[in-house]
C-alpha cells in the first residue's frame, strides 16, 4: 500500500498525468491515422492533460493500484479495415505505457551498469519518479490488456475472435462495469496484477537496477 504524503503526491503528479495522457492520444492519433477522425474534432489530438483526465480515474491512479482516463472518442465505421484497425486504435495507448516503461527500464539498467548513482536530493528524486514511470506504466499496459469491457484487451480480443465469437462476446459488455469494479476492489487486497508488472520490471531493468529503483522509490513511500 501507499504511504500517501505530499512529497510522494509531488512525485507522482506528473508521471500519472503524463502517462494517461500519452496513453488516450495514443489512442485518438492512430484512430485519426486509419481515418477516424472524431477525437481530432473533439480536440483529444493533444497533450494537454485537460483534455483527457477524468476526475474520479485520475484520483484512483493517485491513492491506489488502478486508474483511467477519459475514453477518446471512437467512431469504428470511420476505419479503413474496422476490426484490424480497432485493434491497433486498441493497442496503442498500451503499446506507449509499454514502451515508455520499457526505455526508462533500460536506461536505468544502463545508469547502473556505468555506476550512475544520484548524489543530491534532487536525483534521488529523479529515480523515484523514474521507478514510478516504470511501474505505473507496465501497470497501465497489463491493466488495459484485460479482457473487460470498456478496457482495450476487451477490443483486442474481440476483433481477433470468429464473428460468431465476436458477438457473444460482445454481448458480455453489459457485465463489463460489475467485472472491473470486482477487479479494482480485488487488486486493492490481493495483488494479483502486480505480478506480472514486477516480472516485467525485472526483465527490462535487471535485479541490480531494480533494487536501486525500488530503494529511491521506498525512499519516497512510491514502494512498498
Amino acid at each position: 500500500m501507499l504511504n500517501i504524503d505530499p512529497l510522494s503526491l509531488i512525485i507522482r503528479a506528473p508521471v500519472v498525468i503524463f502517462s494517461l495522457t500519452l496513453h488516450e492520444f495514443a489512442h485518438g492519433w492512430v484512430a485519426w491515422k486509419c481515418g477516424d477522425d472524431t477525437a481530432l474534432k473533439a480536440g483529444r489530438l493533444t497533450f494537454n492533460p485537460l483534455a483527457h483526465l477524468d476526475v474520479v480515474g485520475t484520483i484512483c491512479l493517485f491513492l491506489g493500484p488502478l486508474g483511467w482516463a477519459k475514453p477518446v472518442p471512437i467512431d469504428p465505421s470511420k476505419f479503413h479495415h474496422p476490426r484490424r484497425d480497432d485493434i491497433l486504435v486498441s493497442g496503442a495507448g498500451v503499446a506507449v505505457n509499454f514502451a515508455l516503461a520499457a526505455g526508462l527500464a533500460i536506461l536505468a539498467r544502463i545508469l547502473v551498469w556505468r555506476e550512475i548513482f544520484p548524489q543530491t536530493e534532487f536525483g534521488q528524486i529523479g529515480w523515484a519518479m523514474m521507478g514510478e514511470a516504470i511501474f505505473l506504466n507496465f501497470g497501465l499496459a497489463v491493466f488495459n490488456l484485460l479482457p473487460v469491457f470498456p478496457l482495450d484487451g476487451s477490443h483486442i480480443v474481440r476483433n481477433l475472435l470468429p464473428l460468431n465469437a465476436a458477438t457473444r462476446f460482445a454481448q458480455l459488455s453489459r457485465y463489463g462495469g460489475l467485472l472491473l469494479l470486482g477487479i479494482i476492489i480485488l487488486s486493492m487486497n490481493v495483488p494479483f496484477l502486480s505480478w506480472p508488472i514486477i516480472k516485467l520490471m525485472l526483465a527490462f531493468t535487471g535485479d541490480d537496477a531494480a533494487g536501486v529503483v525500488v530503494h529511491f522509490m521506498m525512499k519516497y513511500h512510491l514502494f512498498s
